[in-house]
């Protein structure tokens, strides 16, 4: 079994969901008391979402990528960026090092086509759903990608930082993502991009009346095959 590093923090919340994930998907698979062997490095939250806010990204990216190194000094066969957003400096964290970087939205990506699914919604924070980085990303597997309109983009970007972040989980904020996805479902969305590691703490496949695709559980998932695949 290869040792999957993970670079979290942002937030802790969900990376403590990866965790869980990661050692589920490895017994379910392996059986017995088999766990995952991972290695976690947790960032700092309020530092980064201060260089976020502020543009900073290439500064967001120098902290990420001394994760990364640190990590495969640890012994890191591979890596996981445990948070959406982040991924905008995917490219500067896979550059710091030379072991593979599982990129979210491949694995999110591949979900869907494999579901057959074309059109998708995306919900994530407003660096995620207006940036070309993640949604070029999934358009380059083939997908047509949704996001709300700027009212509701608002409404799920205050709830990810205001509410899922520290852990606060309200039946209103879920009744108000309900509605978004209605109405990107309306627009044509087959399914729906839970695209940031929070969201899952909130919305589950009962709360859309279309497919949902849960990026933490995907990317776990993805990173337990990698470690358990044969060869380096």
């Amino acid at each position: 079994m290869k040792t999957i590093g993970l670079i979290g923090g942002m937030s802790w919340e969900s990376t403590a969901v990866y965790y869980r994930l990661l050692n589920e998907q490895v017994r379910e698979r392996l059986g017995g008391l088999h766990s995952a062997k991972c290695i976690v490095y947790s960032v700092d939250f309020a530092q980064i979402e201060r260089l976020q806010t502020a543009g900073r990204w290439d500064e967001a990216g120098d902290v990420l990528a001394d994760a990364a190194r640190s990590l495969q000094a640890a012994g890191a066969d591979l890596l996981l960026i445990c948070t959406n957003t982040m991924h905008k400096v995917a490219d500067q964290v896979a550059a710091a090092v030379g072991i593979p970087l599982l990129h979210l939205a491949d694995a999110s990506a591949a979900a869907v086509r494999t579901a057959g699914l074309r059109r998708v919604g995306l919900l994530g924070t407003a660096f995620t759903m207006e940036q070309d980085f993640y949604r070029d990303r999934l358009a380059g597997h083939g997908l047509t990608v949704l996001v709300p309109d700027v009212d509701d983009r608002a409404v799920v970007h205050k709830v990810i930082y205001e509410e899922l972040c520290l852990g606060i989980v309200r039946e209103e904020s879920r009744a108000a993502y309900a509605e978004v996805i209605s109405r990107l479902v309306a627009s044509g969305a087959q399914g729906i991009i839970l695209g940031c590691t929070e969201i899952e703490l909130l919305i589950g496949p009962e709360h859309s009346p279309v497919p949902v695709f849960a990026t933490t559980r995907l990317h776990a998932e993805a990173a337990v095959t990698a470690a358990l695949a044969p060869g380096q």
